[in-house]
């Protein structure tokens, strides 16, 4: 996909966080406060409007969107999606085309930065139990030499059995982090949330390619 032609792809990205306000709202509701779908969806439904009437591209909507995410929303969300989306676009602004191995770097990118604000690792029950999963995946599906559609696809895999694998952990940070061993048995909102806008990234530049979802 070229970089120029990527808008549909964050505008998808927007289209699923707006389809799953109400879930990602009772996810959270759960074991938290219960508005992380309100704010998920406040924020990218903000940044839609101020992009469309915009020619921008993957990229630089990434590095908006990040910067709107941490000026405009509240509680963690909004530094720790901030960083993501960030630093995914200073690592690919110089790229002409997204494929999967500009992806695979601007995903890594996107950890590193997350890292920079959040210490959670793996097993934690945050958003990093999707993320990391799903940036290996990629990775190694590059690495195998693996055409875009396999690779998405198995990026698309890592991150939903990295967002269902928090169902039976322990949380270790947030609000949810009090209740101890009453938060096993429930998904985590932020790993699910990454799990929609992987998926939507993936869906997203496989139609921007012209290769069937």
């Amino acid at each position: 996909m070229k970089n120029s032609a990527g808008k549909p792809v964050l505008l998808k990205m927007v289209e699923m966080i707006q389809k799953n306000k109400d879930y990602l709202g009772e996810v959270d509701g759960l074991i938290g406060d219960g508005d992380h779908g309100m704010n998920m969806n406040k924020g990218f439904t903000l940044f839609r409007e101020r992009i469309a009437e915009k020619d921008i591209s993957f990229t630089q909507g990434l590095g908006e969107l990040g910067t709107l995410l941490f000026s405009q929303i509240g509680g963690s969300m909004g530094p720790i999606y901030g960083s993501i989306f960030t630093s995914m676009a200073e690592a690919g602004e110089n790229c002409e085309v997204i494929n999967a191995e500009g992806l695979a770097a601007m995903l890594e990118a996107g950890l590193q930065g997350l890292h920079e604000v959040v210490q959670g690792e793996v097993g934690d029950k945050t958003l990093v139990d999707t993320l990391v999963p799903a940036n290996n995946a990629l990775h190694k599906a590059v690495t195998e030499g693996k055409d875009l559609a396999k690779a998405l696809g198995e990026m698309k895999t890592a991150a939903e059995k990295g967002r269902d694998s928090t169902k039976d952990l322990v949380a270790k940070f947030g609000r949810s982090s009090r209740l101890g061993e009453r938060s096993r048995g429930v998904l985590d909102a932020g790993a699910v949330s990454c799990c929609i806008i992987l998926s939507a990234i993936a869906d997203g530049i496989l139609e921007q390619s012209g290769v069937s979802v």
